[in-house]
């Protein structure tokens, strides 16, 4: 096929349309290119419940064994699920999903031997100019003895993994509902919850990539409501939601309010560092909550402020050797996991917090929630670089008030900050605001938002 790889080969991952922008021959391509590039002589290679993943990691693995790599197909599994056997096995790995996207979709998430990632600056550019030159010259030369390729499941040996760190031993009996979206929650959450003392209420278990009863994406409000009234007619002590390839997860409570991920992050925070006696870094990027910090620091913890994006996460975390990070988007990073995102360990921790004492999830997690947010609001501009421009002039002279350009630009008072950051790949200004009160976090945003679309 003429393939525009400059249109599926994005800054972290291979994402686009099956079969209209690439397909199985192309895969073939980008697995000989995966190997080329990392020197592997062995992969782990997994897939989502899409209807093309299955036909798609296939020809991957094909064309990295041409190449000379022995292959290890671990089949349907969650992304977390694949970086733990890339971690586990000390293999570079790929897996074969497009996360919440629609089921026209599919992609390629890769990493290194322990689940280190690749991305633009560091692989995947290579492996796109690989790709493309072998679409223009044909395959390359297969080697000399062509690798195997060899099934195994890696279910049981993951769960049993996430359960070893975190302590489910003494919790008391709770009933949760959990929402998979059709995706590979399904598939990883009853062996991961197996024998521990839930009642467990599943919702769309069964796994579809074409989604057929709301998108796969929970931090879109809409694609929780089924979840909150489930928990509201169970009686249940939480919900959890997961996205389509189950490395991100959502948490309401046992009223179906959703609680932000913000507090997840502290609440994980406090439990990361008690288990590593009260000592330990970190990381939170720029727009999670001024709770996060404040948490870290009362537990003992030194608290790491990035830029927005799991690279810039995963590469705090080697770098500072954190043993906990987390984002607003429900993403959790585990230095136990070889610094990979996993939102199922996030989920067991909190069904740790909350059933290792009496009250409900909303009084345990009030501690952790002390401010108000706007959530993310995006608006369309025509020049983003002019309107940070005419924000930043606006606050500069007053009072009290500090700014920082580290990811868009935030600025900070002693009762609320704002941070507005320009989208990569579309004209959009992405506002987030927290105050210490409604009426304040109100006006800011307004304030703000007349200024971005003026």
């Amino acid at each position: 096929m003429a393939a525009d790889l400059s249109q599926i080969v994005k800054a972290y991952d291979v994402r686009g349309v099956v079969p209209d922008q690439w397909d199985e021959p192309l895969a073939e391509l980008f697995g000989a290119a995966f190997v080329r590039v990392t020197g592997a002589t062995a992969i782990v290679v997994g897939h989502d419940m899409r209807p093309s993943s299955p036909g798609l990691s296939r020809a991957f693995a094909r064309g990295a064994a041409a190449l000379g790599a022995d292959v290890t197909e671990i089949g349907l599994c969650s992304t977390d699920q694949l970086y733990y056997a890339s971690g586990a096995f000390d293999l570079p790995g790929a897996m074969f999903t497009a996360s919440h996207n629609p089921a026209q979709y599919n992609g390629i998430k890769m990493c290194r031997a322990g689940a280190a990632p690749v991305g633009q600056d560091t692989g995947l550019a290579e492996i796109r100019e690989l790709a493309e030159r072998w679409l223009e010259s044909g395959a390359p030369e297969p080697a000399a003895t062509p690798g195997t390729l060899t099934r195994r499941d890696t279910l049981d040996d993951y769960a049993a993994y996430l359960r070893s760190l975190v302590d489910l031993t003494e919790i008391r009996p709770l009933k949760v509902v959990v929402d998979a979206g059709n995706g590979m929650g399904g598939h990883t959450v009853p062996t991961v919850f197996a024998g521990l003392p839930l009642d467990l209420v599943p919702m769309y278990f069964e796994l579809d990539g074409t989604f057929p009863n709301h998108e796969a994406n929970p931090l879109d409000p809409a694609n929780i409501v089924d979840l909150q009234k489930r928990v509201r007619e169970e009686g249940a002590d939480l919900g959890l939601a997961f996205d389509g390839d189950a490395d991100r997860c959502f948490v309401v409570d046992e009223k179906g309010d959703p609680v932000s991920p913000s507090a997840v992050t502290a609440l994980v925070a406090s439990r990361e560092l008690a288990r590593n006696g009260g000592k330990g870094t970190v990381i939170h990027n720029l727009i999670t909550s001024w709770s996060v910090p404040e948490v870290v620091k009362e537990h003992g913890g030194t608290p790491v402020r990035t830029r927005v994006g799991h690279s810039f996460i995963k590469q705090e975390m080697a770098t500072s050797g954190a043993i906990f990070g987390g984002e607003h988007s429900a993403h959790y990073y585990f230095r136990d996991f070889w610094n990979a995102d996993t939102g199922m360990l996030a989920a067991l921790h909190v069904l740790a917090a909350l059933g290792g004492q009496a009250g409900p999830l909303s009084a345990l997690v009030s501690s952790y929630d002390r401010y108000v947010g706007s959530g993310e609001i995006n608006s369309t501009v025509a020049d983003q670089a002019a309107r940070l421009a005419a924000i930043k002039a606006e606050y500069a002279g007053r009072d009290g008030i500090t700014h920082d350009e580290l990811d868009g630009l935030t600025i900070t008072s002693a009762d609320w900050w704002f941070n507005v950051r320009p989208s990569n790949t579309e004209p959009l200004l992405r506002l987030n605001a927290e105050a210490r009160d409604e009426p304040t976090m109100t006006k800011l945003r307004d304030e703000v938002l007349a200024l971005i679309r003026a």
